[in-house]
């Protein structure tokens, strides 16, 4: 257990107790024997974009003070870089190859597995959620009622948003269209999920807020030039944003009377959408903030413990006092929030996986990759390195012209990477930025081994460097011994039904199979089932 306890000025204190009254009474504690969980999560949110780790790009007070009120964690990873993969492996306690269509972006997610809150519903509390719960995907006609994550509150609208990019939905005001119509008796769970920062960004917004050039942390995998600079503060923007949303849910609860009584877990389901970051198992792909406070949990630490996001719905179901989930992959990590840390055993590592992403290769292929990360290393063992892990460089596109003719059209692919000013840059100047292209858009070896202390940006492949073999070799092993364990088909020798399943979101030009929603017969096992089977 590594837990750090920080010491805050008495003024900066009070001010937290003032803006967030996150942690209560020990009386209050036992007398709440259920608490109330607020669960909010951005979407693309690399771990250093966070104002109380230093970050310059953004301002995210909320962040700060719940992490302040609670425990500030430095070394959590998503199970997947990419949105539905991850929130299923979120929901499940489970990793993306336990969850097969479920386990690719954009597909079904079967209603043979288990939700924590489907659990949660079951031990009393009531369920809602506003912005983005499971997705993309179908959920529908995989068996389920509704989504995974609970009933939708999305009706309630902004007129105007402070930027294009920003969703005009009125999170907090549909929180409090739930908070009103709730049963005030029942403890209750709300995901607040947030389509910021995920792209587009309005261009320049940044600088129109009032942020400068200087202000932009730029990852140390992009050129430093002013047009990502301004992409990152861009970015920055709709980060706050979310904060800002998030702080008034926050303030409706303390006006209420309910805060105490809430446990607030502020998280991302991946990493910024920039070249070598989402959709990747590097370092700023995987890597993702957590804080959380509430009664019951300690005040004012900072853990280094390794965590998984698959570890989180154990954790919840302990926080919520409800039955465990079985046959899952995840562990609760409920000591470091009490602080208890004689009766915690560390992780010594979390794994993590990616399959397809967008439709970004022929054959609607995907581009699967395995990693496993410890404290100190970070090894990625791409399965296909013969593939373009950014998706195929180029693509036909059909124009048709106004007489009726059409003209085929070569252009830029590489779709596994958002569309954005730093993607069309990078391709713009690649000859001017040769290894940062490579890291973001060029074919890798099978084995990419990186040394995070020295690298967090994941410059310097060491896989090939004979000084690091043994411990190469040991996280090689390390890992397929885990994937071995939990049945992943990858290494089973089954790997192909991952790219058997559908794809709900659109399709492109791409030779070979493009059957939107359409399982892939070429990859399907000779047993196939529908995913609402058991």
């Amino acid at each position: 257990m590594s837990v750090l306890h920080f010491k805050l000025p008495a003024v900066l204190i009070l001010s937290c107790f003032f803006v967030l009254g996150c942690e209560s009474s020990k009386e209050e504690s036992e007398k709440a024997e259920q608490p109330n969980i607020l669960f909010a999560i951005s979407d693309d949110q690399s771990y250093p974009y966070t104002s109380i780790l230093g970050s310059r790009t953004v301002h995210t007070p909320r962040f700060d003070a719940v992490a302040r009120k609670g425990v500030l964690f430095h070394n959590v990873f998503c199970a997947a870089p990419q949105c539905s993969p991850n929130r299923a492996a979120i929901l499940t306690g489970k990793n993306i190859w336990q969850l097969e269509e479920a386990g690719t972006h954009a597909s079904y997610f079967p209603a043979k597995f288990a939700v924590f809150t489907d659990v949660l519903e079951k031990g009393g509390y009531e369920l809602g959620y506003t912005g983005k719960a499971w997705g993309p995907g179908n959920w529908k006609d995989a068996g389920r009622a509704r989504n995974p994550v609970g009933p939708e509150y999305n009706d309630l609208q902004f007129d105007e948003v402070p930027a294009q990019g920003i969703s005009r939905n009125n999170y907090a005001a549909n929180f409090a269209a739930f908070l009103d119509q709730r049963d005030a008796n029942q403890p209750f769970f709300f995901w607040f999920g947030a389509f910021e920062p995920h792209r587009v960004y309005e261009e320049e917004s940044g600088l129109r807020s009032g942020k400068s050039l200087d202000d932009a942390d730029v990852p140390p995998f992009l050129p430093d030039v002013p047009e990502i600079r301004s992409d990152v503060i861009d970015y920055g923007v709709e980060i706050e944003w979310f904060d800002t949303q998030l702080g008034k849910m926050i303030d409706r609860l303390d006006q209420m009377g309910e805060l105490e009584n809430t446990i607030i877990i502020i998280t991302s389901d991946n990493g910024m959408a920039f070249p070598a970051a989402k959709a990747n198992l590097q370092e700023y792909g995987i890597h993702v903030p957590l804080a959380i406070c509430g009664p019951g949990i300690s005040s004012g630490l900072e853990s280094e413990d390794l965590v998984s996001h698959i570890d989180l719905a154990p954790t919840i179901l302990d926080l919520a006092k409800v039955p465990a989930m079985e046959m899952i992959s995840g562990m609760s990590f409920l000591s470091i929030l009490t602080g208890q840390s004689d009766r915690y055993t560390a992780r010594e590592w979390i794994v993590a996986g990616r399959e397809r992403h967008t439709h970004a290769r022929p054959d609607n292929l995907g581009y699967p990759a395995r990693a496993i990360r410890t404290h100190d290393y970070l090894y990625i063992h791409n399965l296909k390195p013969d593939l373009w892990p950014a998706g195929d460089p180029e693509i036909d596109e059909v124009i048709k012209r106004d007489d009726g003719s059409e003209e085929i059209v070569t252009k830029a692919g590489y779709f596994d990477i958002d569309a954005s000013p730093s993607k069309s840059y990078l391709l713009d100047h690649q000859a001017e930025f040769p290894a940062e292209f490579q890291l973001g858009f060029g074919k890798r070896p099978a084995e990419q081994l990186y040394a995070i202390d020295s690298d967090p940006g994941c410059l310097v492949n060491l896989a090939a460097n004979s000084s690091y073999e043994d411990i190469r070799k040991r996280l090689k092993s390390s890992l397929e011994e885990i994937l071995l364990s939990e049945g992943d088909p990858r290494i089973t020798g089954e790997g192909n039904v991952f790219d058997s399943y559908p794809r709900m979101s659109p399709m492109r030009n791409f030779p070979g199979f493009k059957e939107r929603g359409q399982y892939n017969p070429e990859f399907m096992p000779q047993q196939s089932k529908n995913p609402s089977q058991d």
